[in-house]
C-alpha cells in the first residue's frame, strides 16, 4: 500500500481521489486553506487533515498530490522538492487508479466532452450501484442519492470523468471512451481553440479501446476514427417516443432498431436524453443488461451542482446550477422555463474566469435570453487576474434588461431577495461562489426581508 499527501484536499476532484485511496488501504494526509464538508468524509476514513500551507505538513516518504491551481512557490511544493519526492499532477494519480483497477480486471469506462460529463459518470455509476454491481468511480460531483463522488468497490467496473481542460485526457488508455460534445472552450489552454481541442481528442481517441460519440454533435464531425454513435436520429443508440411532461421524460432506447429498454428519468431537457443515451450505450456496450438497469434511471435525481435545488424560501425556489459555458446555461434555463415558464425564471449569472468571458461574450449574451430576468455579479476569477474591459458589469451593460449586483455572494443575496417575488425561480449559474447564493437568501430572508 502506498503512502500519499494533497496539497489542496479538499475540493471536489481531490477528495474524491483521495476517498478511493483510502478505500483502496492507502495511507492519505493532506491539507487546504479551510475546513469542508468533504474534508470531513475523509476525516471518517482516517486521514490526516492539516488546516492551512505548511512546509512541516508534507511526509517524508510521501507521493505528493497536486491540481493544476497549486503553484510551485507552495510551501508544500518548495518541500517536496527539497525532500526529492514524486510530485503528480490530481491526473497523474488517475492514471495509476485507472491502470490498476484494469489490470484488477475492472472495464475502464471514461465520460469525456466539453459538457455533460460529470451527469454521465455520475449516473453511469448510480445505475451500476443501485444495480448491486459494485461499480468503482470516481466521478466529478456528488451523487445525491449515495452522497458520495468516489469508491472503491470490488465489482468489474470502472467508471470516471476525464476531464479535457488542460489536456491530461491524453493520458488515459480507456476500453471505452465517451465523448458527449466538443465545443471551444478552456481558451486560456487551447490557444488555437477548436483546433488544438480536436488534436487532443483525436489522441484520446487512438489510445481508447472502444470509442462512443454523439453523432448529432456537430464538434465530433471534426473527429477522425471508427465511433459507436447515439443521439435522437442517424446513429447506433437512439431515442424514440419521447415524451416529456413536468415530472418525467420517457422515451424507448433502441440500439440498431432492436428495442432495448423502455426509459424514465425525472431529469428536464433534451440534453438529459442525450445524457442518458451515453450512459446506456457505454453500459451496453461494456456487456451490461440495460434491461435489468432501466428502473434505476428515474431515480436518478441529477448530480450536485446541476439544477440541484438548495432552497425555499416563502414561496422562491432556489436551484443551484454549475453550468459557466454558454451552451450548458442555454440548455439549463431551456429546461427550466419548459418546466416552470421562462417568465419566472431570475438567473444569477457568475461569470467564471475573464478569460471564458471574453472571448465567448455574445455567446453567453444569447443563451441567458431563456431567462425572465437576469442577474449579472462580478466575475470569479479563478486565479486569473483581470482583462482590461471585461468584467459583470460590463456584461450586464451591453446585455439588455439584464440588472448588475455587485459584492459577495452575501452581499449579491442581500440586494436580490427583497425584488424576488412568490413562484419565482432563482437559479444560480457558474462555477464558483455563486454555489453559495441558496444559504445566502435563505440568511437575507430569516433578517428581516420576510414577506
Amino acid at each position: 500500500m502506498g503512502k500519499y499527501h494533497f496539497i489542496a484536499i479538499g475540493g471536489i476532484g481531490m477528495s474524491g481521489l483521495a476517498k478511493y485511496l483510502l478505500e483502496d488501504g492507502h495511507t492519505v494526509s493532506g491539507s487546504d486553506i479551510a475546513d469542508s464538508k468533504y474534508i470531513d468524509k475523509l476525516r471518517d476514513l482516517g486521514a490526516k487533515i492539516f488546516i492551512g500551507h505548511d512546509k512541516n505538513n508534507v511526509p517524508e516518504d510521501a507521493v505528493i498530490i497536486k491540481s493544476s491551481a497549486i503553484r510551485d512557490n507552495n510551501p508544500e511544493v518548495i518541500r517536496a522538492k527539497e525532500l526529492g519526492l514524486k510530485i503528480f499532477h490530481r491526473s497523474d494519480l488517475l492514471e495509476e487508479i485507472a491502470l490498476t483497477a484494469q489490470k484488477e480486471g475492472k472495464c475502464f469506462i471514461g465520460f469525456s466532452g466539453t459538457h455533460g460529463k460529470t451527469t454521465t459518470s455520475g449516473l453511469a455509476s448510480f445505475v451500476l450501484e443501485k444495480a448491486g454491481l459494485k461499480p468503482s468511480f470516481v466521478d466529478g460531483g456528488i451523487i445525491p442519492e449515495i452522497n458520495t463522488n468516489a469508491q472503491h468497490k470490488k465489482g468489474n467496473y470502472f467508471i470516471a470523468e476525464l476531464d479535457e481542460s488542460d489536456g491530461t485526457i491524453v493520458k488515459y488508455y480507456p476500453d471505452i471512451l465517451v465523448i458527449n460534445n466538443l465545443e471551444e472552450d478552456h481558451l486560456d489552454f487551447y490557444k488555437n481553440g477548436i483546433i488544438d481541442l480536436v488534436k487532443t481528442f483525436d489522441k484520446a481517441v487512438s489510445q481508447a479501446k472502444k470509442v462512443i460519440v454523439n453523432n448529432n454533435d456537430e464538434g465530433i464531425r471534426f473527429l477522425t476514427g471508427d465511433f459507436i454513435t447515439y443521439g435522437l436520429h442517424a446513429a447506433d443508440y437512439t431515442a424514440k417516443n419521447i415524451e416529456y411532461t413536468p415530472k418525467q421524460t420517457s422515451f424507448d432506447v433502441y440500439h440498431k432498431e432492436q428495442l432495448l429498454a423502455n426509459i424514465k428519468i425525472q431529469l428536464p431537457g433534451v440534453h438529459n436524453v442525450y445524457n442518458t443515451l451515453a450512459v446506456i450505450a457505454a453500459l451496453n456496450e461494456g456487456g451490461v443488461n440495460i434491461d435489468s438497469l432501466a428502473k434505476y434511471f428515474y431515480e436518478f435525481t441529477g448530480m450536485g451542482r446541476r439544477f440541484q435545488k438548495v432552497a425555499e424560501i416563502g414561496g422562491i425556489t432556489v436551484y443551484d446550477d454549475y453550468a459557466h459555458h454558454p451552451t450548458e446555461i442555454k440548455a439549463t434555463l431551456e429546461a427550466a422555463g419548459s418546466k416552470f415558464g421562462k417568465e419566472h425564471i431570475v438567473a444569477v449569472f457568475q461569470p467564471h474566469r475573464y478569460t471564458r468571458l471574453k472571448a465567448l461574450w455574445n455567446e453567453f449574451k444569447y443563451a441567458l435570453k431563456n431567462a425572465g430576468r437576469i442577474i449579472v455579479t462580478d466575475v470569479y476569477a479563478a486565479s486569473e487576474d483581470p482583462v482590461n474591459g471585461i468584467s459583470g458589469e460590463e456584461f450586464a451593460k451591453d446585455l439588455e434588461g439584464a440588472e448588475y449586483i455587485s459584492g459577495n455572494m452575501e452581499d449579491v443575496a442581500n440586494k436580490l431577495f427583497p425584488t424576488l417575488k412568490k413562484n419565482d425561480i432563482v437559479i444560480g449559474l457558474g462555477a464558483g461562489t455563486i454555489t453559495a447564493l441558496g444559504k445566502n437568501l435563505e440568511k437575507a430572508g430569516c433578517v428581516g426581508n420576510k414577506r
